[in-house]
């Protein structure tokens, strides 16, 4: 199984205790995927977080053009802590697995 965190969309104050471009929500997906044979499935999920300004300081400021998704990233999954990083992984390989190895099926039936 392989994840991909999108993290690129950001809701930002345009000015913050003298700082531009706050950053203070981030839009995430997170997308799975996995090969079996020559077969690919996928699913994702995503959502909206809050990110803690309580700590903003110069020092640890990023400026917006800066950023990277693999920082914003760090901020998501610090935000939602492990075992929520974790819980979204495993609702995307949940999904994923009912894919590969679907319980129900829909047949269309000849008249």
């Amino acid at each position: 199984m392989t994840y991909t965190w999108n993290c690129s969309t950001v809701d930002a104050y345009p000015s913050y205790d003298s700082l531009s471009d706050v950053v203070y929500n981030v839009h995430w997906i997170l997308s799975g995927e996995e090969m079996v044979g020559e077969d690919a499935y996928s699913a994702s999920v995503y959502g909206t977080i809050s990110i803690s300004l309580e700590d903003l300081s110069p020092a640890t400021f990023v400026p917006v053009d800066q950023l990277t998704n693999e920082v914003v990233t760090g901020w998501v999954k610090t935000a939602m802590g492990t075992e929520e990083v974790q819980a979204k992984e495993d609702a995307v390989a949940s999904a994923i697995n009912a894919q590969i190895n679907p319980t129900s099926v829909t047949i269309t039936i000849g008249a």
